[in-house]
């Protein structure tokens, strides 16, 4: 296992937001005490309902963080991209996983376990600033999140999830800004409040649009612009013609 994870050299560490700004003894010891966990495309790192004992950095592959309600139906809260870290506060104080964390594909992490963690936590400050910045940040995501829910129309939402997406795991194909992650239309329909129909009758609407292409599991973004438009209610520009309009950052 150590030699595993002293592959991990520390200028790799030093990309990760979670590790920002540390120095490089600080850096041995969040590597010293790691391990790495891998996962099938499919399985899961946690179920909702677990008891909450590690604490993961992804490597490789993404990660989908999901919840049942109490109505039974699932929600996709995010995608969890390598760089990020995910479930590092429940484990620090015991108790059950809120959410599921599932392998979109081929996943592997760095792992530590709560107590290891809130040691680490401890003895390096920055360390513990880190995750409350990023735990911030996810909070601030929640709540734009709720409030698109509260007072958006769908067609917004779900405009704002797509292009959320693009710049998570978008990849530029000849066919324009590929969403390279299997997306269902139950999947949109799940990130955004709403149904099935309502979800796939949206994406019929942007396809005959000339907006996207899509295809099982699969969404390719022909004119971004467009969908700026619709996700900041904006005038609908004029038709590019030729290649795919770019993504606003």
């Amino acid at each position: 296992m150590k030699e595993s994870i002293d592959r991990i050299l520390i200028p790799d560490l030093t990309r990760i937001p979670l590790f920002a700004h540390l120095r490089a003894e600080q850096l041995d010891a969040v590597r010293e005490a790691a391990h790495r966990r891998s996962v099938a495309s499919g399985g899961f790192f946690f179920h909702q309902g677990d008891v909450a004992n590690t604490c993961y950095v992804i490597l490789t592959g993404r990660v989908r963080i999901t919840q049942i309600d109490a109505d039974g139906r699932q929600v996709i809260l995010h995608l969890v991209t390598p760089g990020e870290g995910f479930a590092l506060v429940a484990p620090l104080s015991g108790g059950e996983y809120g959410v599921a964390a599932e392998a979109v594909d081929e996943a592997e992490a760095l792992a530590w376990d709560g107590e290891t963690m809130r040691s680490l936590m401890l003895r390096i400050p920055e360390l513990a600033l880190n995750a409350l910045g990023l735990l911030s940040a996810r909070l601030h995501e929640l709540q734009e999140r709720y409030r698109e829910l509260a007072t958006e129309r769908v067609e917004r939402r779900v405009a704002r999830a797509v292009l959320r997406l693009a710049r998570q795991a978008g990849r530029r194909t000849e066919e324009g800004i590929l969403i390279d992650l299997p997306l269902s239309r139950q999947d949109l329909a799940e990130m955004t409040g709403t149904t099935l129909y309502t979800a796939s009758r949206i994406l019929t609407g942007w396809e005959q649009a000339g907006l996207v292409t899509t295809g099982r599991e699969r969404l390719v973004i022909r004119r971004g612009h467009g969908l700026v438009a619709i996700a900041e209610d904006l005038p609908p520009r004029t038709p590019v013609h030729g290649n795919a309009a770019p993504l606003e950052p």
